[in-house]
């Protein structure tokens, strides 16, 4: 009967490994599309081997791993310091006196079919229009995480979005065009907003201030960025500190519907 001791699991037991999965799912959610999803898959993949070994008593294979997995711990908090940092962001901008948005944020219950209450084409024409006379802009679309923290640095707003609105506040004579506009739900809620600045020496030296700032941003929280250049007239779309591909500004939409959802 001892062989069969496994299967006398408790409710917490249950509710340990469901955790756990629930866990390394969302970890996975949190770097997948970036660089760190390969040594997110490499770690796996070792603490897999070294169970593995253990299992098998293979006591000096067992013990290097051992090893390396216990050191590794340190090198992993240098190496997702950016994905640990979103990850704490996340968790405590998370509003838990609100059980639906506390569900939202985690995404437990995901409907691909949730209307999405932001007006994504007024933003994407918008883009276009400002696009055609070279008029330089920087927009952040709140997902989950609170951006309270940067909004602090413009000028609050309450404003229902439409292209007309979005394109006067850029226009480059206006007072507002400076700096970065905030988008929640279906309301611009600040303006002249500053955002931290990425580092990253990958990004490419033809992108000014403006790309650096809509990649710091997403580098710290799940928000959304577009920037539409001064120089170019091009609209870039950034997520995860990572600039997005589209075809078209109708293709641009379809990814910020699916991305909202």
């Amino acid at each position: 009967m001892d062989s069969l001791d496994f299967l006398h699991l408790r409710i917490l037991d249950v509710i340990d490994i469901l955790l756990v999965a629930v866990l390394l799912y969302y970890v996975y959610k949190l770097v997948k599309g970036s660089a760190a999803i390969n040594i997110f898959i490499g770690i796996v993949i070792v603490y897999l081997a070294w169970k593995f070994t253990q299992l098998l008593q293979m006591e000096m294979l067992s013990s290097i791993l051992g090893q390396f997995i216990g050191a590794g711990m340190f090198a992993l908090i240098v190496v997702f310091q950016q994905e640990i940092r979103k990850f704490l962001l996340m968790v405590g901008s998370t509003n838990f006196g609100n059980k639906r948005n506390f569900l939202r944020q985690l995404k437990f219950m995901n409907d691909d079919n949730r209307e999405i209450s932001t007006n994504i084409s007024a933003i994407v024409n918008a883009c276009e229009s400002m696009g055609k006379t070279n008029t330089g802009a920087l927009i952040v679309i709140k997902r989950n995480t609170q951006l309270e923290f940067i909004k602090t640095s413009g000028d609050a707003m309450d404003i229902e979005i439409n292209s007309p609105i979005i394109e006067s506040i850029f226009y480059k004579n206006s007072t507002l065009h400076d700096g970065a506009m905030v988008i929640e739900d279906n309301k611009i809620t600040a303006t002249r907003v500053i955002l931290p600045v990425s580092n990253d020496r990958s990004i490419p030296l033809r992108f000014g201030l403006r790309h650096r700032a809509a990649v710091g941003i997403t580098e710290k929280t799940d928000a959304l960025a577009l920037v539409v250049s001064e120089e170019t007239g091009q609209t870039s779309y950034i997520k995860n500190g990572s600039f997005e591909i589209f075809d078209s500004y109708k293709d641009l939409e379809n990814k910020l519907n699916a991305d909202l959802k």
